[in-house]
């Protein structure tokens, strides 16, 4: 039997066919005509999905090199500083300023809870010399939201910048950069969009750039200095990955055409067909605020959770994602962002209804297919 691949994990997600063979045509030097232009209108593109005024900054790494820059461009040693911990990557704001010797707050939540606006100005009030606030859009390790306007609201009045990492969430939920007082937002190409993995982007309020000109961090790779002044030469400080650069501009292209409302109101659809799926055969989600990245669902009572997830992908070659440590085996993650469509989600839930059967949960089958097809069927345009 032909056994073909479904790419539903949250990064890196699957590509469209022209943004794919992009990758084999022939490369050409970056210090040219030819590149600035292409160059230029991918960061024109990502101003547009940022939704911002304010210049994008492309560098060649994965969402974390972004979220590195993000500290040391900003920051100086001692800092004091408010991580939200809500997942593994809010984890990672609290790692990498400690790295660079920040004093940091750690808000350590349970996974899935929510955070709000006013538990974050009460912390505020607690920590008043607060220079940064790190918190993430939507945890990708848990599918939860979090209310970035509200946190753009408290911050924006005071001294403290707002740094979020939309890596996962950009593109599929609204994050109005300028409108929503974010101060410095961070990206990644391997996601909502499009692209394969291996560029970030960062962008700074004038806020954040005051901070910027007096941090003392070291830095060298990282320095927004030279992005900024690069740019204005219509070029990277250093050398740029090219064929990527090319992959992300056919992407953007791509999303433009869709249109960023409609893009997102796009996964917001599959994310209601695939939690009313899931929730059709018995089983619970995980989070108490759902995004439109992924959702996370709990192992039902008597299920092997990691087994659950070696069934999807060895057998039915349907690669979801696991629970992160250290809650591996209590939960797994289907994800709908990306080039996926609907019938990619009734594809997830056909073979979750299969791994299930195989390991003996009790339900009616059919009925998680049902549930998202009545949903996909309604708004079917």
């Amino acid at each position: 039997m032909i056994k073909k691949r479904y790419l539903l994990s949250p990064g890196p997600t699957p590509l469209p066919e022209e943004v794919l063979s992009l990758a084999s045509e022939p490369i050409f030097h970056h210090r040219t005509p030819q590149f600035s232009q292409n160059y230029m209108d991918v960061t024109d593109g990502l101003k547009y999905v940022f939704q911002t005024e304010n210049d994008v900054y492309i560098l060649a790494s994965t969402g974390s090199g972004a979220m590195e820059a993000a500290v040391v461009n900003t920051l100086s040693p001692g800092d004091k500083v408010i991580c939200i911990n809500c997942g593994k990557f809010g984890a990672r704001w609290a790692h990498i300023a400690r790295a660079y010797g920040a004093d940091v707050k750690e808000i350590v939540l349970e996974w899935g809870d929510n955070f709000s606006k006013a538990q974050l100005a009460e912390v505020l009030q607690e920590v008043p010399e607060t220079k940064a606030v790190f918190s993430t859009l939507f945890a990708t390790s848990t599918g939860a939201l979090y209310d970035i306007q509200g946190f753009g609201e408290e911050v924006s009045s005071t001294k403290t910048i707002l740094v979020v990492d939309g890596i996962s969430g950009l593109g599929t939920t609204p994050c109005p950069m300028d409108d929503w007082n974010v101060d410095v937002l961070i990206s990644g190409s391997q996601k909502a969009f499009m692209t394969p993995p291996g560029l970030s982007y960062i962008s700074f309020s004038e806020k954040a750039w005051d901070l910027v000109e007096s941090s003392t961090m070291p830095k060298f790779y990282y320095d927004a200095r030279e992005y900024r002044k690069s740019l204005k030469n219509k070029t990277s400080p250093w050398s740029p990955a090219i064929s990527l650069i090319l992959q992300q501009k056919k992407s953007l292209d791509i999303i433009k055409s869709i249109g960023l409302e409609n893009l997102i109101h796009h996964h917001q659809i599959l994310g209601d067909a695939t939690r009313a799926g899931v929730q059709a055969i018995g089983l619970d989600l995980l989070p108490t605020c759902p995004g439109n990245v992924l959702t996370a669902v709990k192992v039902p009572e008597g299920i092997d959770g990691i087994k659950l997830v070696n069934i999807m992908h060895d057998k039915y070659k349907v690669y979801i994602a696991g629970a992160q440590d250290p809650h591996k085996g209590d939960f797994f993650r289907i994800a709908h962002l990306g080039y996926i469509g609907g019938f990619d989600v009734i594809t997830g839930l056909s073979a979750l209804e299969m791994t299930l059967m195989d390991l003996g949960y009790s339900f009616e089958p059919g009925q998680a297919i049902k549930a998202a097809e009545e949903i996909l069927k309604e708004n079917w345009q």
